[in-house]
């Protein structure tokens, strides 16, 4: 009788294991609005000075495995820069339609890699301005993936 059960339930229980095998790796994996904002948020900056772009790059990991060359970060609130995918249309850097132009300036700080720069060792210059951002927006809800340019 034990046997009887173990031969209906073993089948069962190796369909499930092969789900979850095939299913749990995309649910640890950062979505692109998720990567958006790690890598372009920072509505609350508490450490602007000269060294602002080593620290988060580096905390922000983009110094993991190779420099990122260049990076821009987002001083404003989170929802104003989520607006942009509702403002101005144009037309992206790649030939992709989905990129918005924000209607007002917005607090940046531009983060470039130092010339000789070399990883591991990511130095960056810091500079911090107030420019148009440009997005590019996708899913439901329409919100930031990729941060294409400041103007």
């Amino acid at each position: 009788m034990a046997q009887k059960r173990f031969c209906i339930w073993f089948p069962l229980l190796v369909l499930v294991l092969l789900a979850l095998g095939y299913v749990q790796p995309s649910l640890g994996k950062e979505s692109r609005a998720m990567k958006f904002q790690r890598q372009h948020m920072d509505s609350n900056p508490t450490n602007y000075g000269p060294n602002y772009c080593n620290e988060m790059m580096r905390r922000r990991q983009m110094t993991d495995g190779r420099c990122k060359p260049v990076n821009t970060f987002v001083h404003e609130p989170l929802a104003d820069v989520q607006d942009v995918c509702l403002q101005g249309n144009v037309t992206c850097k790649n030939g992709q339609p989905n990129c918005h132009r924000s209607v007002s300036k917005m607090n940046i700080t531009d983060c470039h890699l130092r010339r000789g720069s070399r990883y591991p060792k990511c130095t960056y210059e810091t500079t911090q301005e107030d420019k148009y951002i440009i997005v590019a927006c996708e899913g439901d809800p329409y919100v930031p993936v990729h941060f294409d340019d400041s103007v």
